[in-house]
């Protein structure tokens, strides 16, 4: 796991060099979801009928702003190749640089969600449901989106190919996502929701290193 940590580090250091990258993508989250509230007007109802699918769907995109430049920079600057030769596995790797992107992206968008949340009209326990379920359901945005870097490096036009990939296979998230806090508004229960949603993460955790890397391979050669 010396690896792992490795990886790990050099790219939370490269991110903390660069913080106008994370700024943007907050700013980003931040505007687009202002902007429902401004448009729709003062409907308590209406809004906190929508706010669960806003606010994920303003994650999933703001989320997709940084996945670009995931691999891009290794694959210019040659960072890639030292990967490929490194001692410890490509997955490894892979699985480093989409926790650093976890981190730096899915983490502060479930903390800031709840803060935004309030100017839809829901209440404390909806909030709280609403960060749970991105907490939980981030890190599978982060390893699908990295699978769809990986497969688009190198390409012209990367970032909208990249959209294009990674929303369908983001979708089953966002649905089981945004449906937790709707059940929960509704007065349904909602563990069976955060259950498939940490399956779904568990899933993207085992598989989606190992696709990730095969996809580095085939770019780096």
């Amino acid at each position: 796991m010396s690896g792992f940590a490795t990886l790990l580090a050099r790219d939370l250091r490269l991110v903390w060099r660069r913080p106008g990258d994370v700024g943007v993508v907050l700013a980003f989250f931040v505007v687009a979801v202002v902007l429902f509230p401004l448009g729709i007007g003062p409907e308590t109802n209406m809004l906190a009928r929508i706010a669960a699918g806003v606010l994920w769907c303003a994650a999933l995109f703001a989320a997709l702003l940084s996945l670009e430049r995931l691999f891009a920079s290794d694959y210019e600057d040659g960072t890639l190749d030292l990967l490929l030769l490194a001692p410890w596995p490509l997955e490894l790797a892979a699985l480093a640089k989409c926790g650093a992107h976890w981190i730096v992206t899915g983490l502060p968008l479930s903390l800031l969600a709840p803060l935004l949340g309030v100017a839809f009209g829901l209440d404390a326990e909806s909030l709280l449901v609403l960060c749970v379920t991105l907490l939980v359901g981030t890190p599978a945005l982060s390893l699908t989106g990295g699978l769809a870097a990986a497969l688009t490096l190198g390409a012209r036009k990367s970032g909208a190919l990249l959209a294009l990939l990674a929303l369908p296979l983001c979708v089953p998230t966002l649905i089981f996502g945004a449906g937790a806090v709707e059940a929960l508004v509704a007065g349904d229960g909602i563990v069976t929701h955060v259950a498939i949603l940490a399956a779904l993460a568990l899933i993207a955790l085992a598989t989606m290193p190992w696709a990730i890397a095969a996809a580095l391979r085939q770019a780096g050669e």
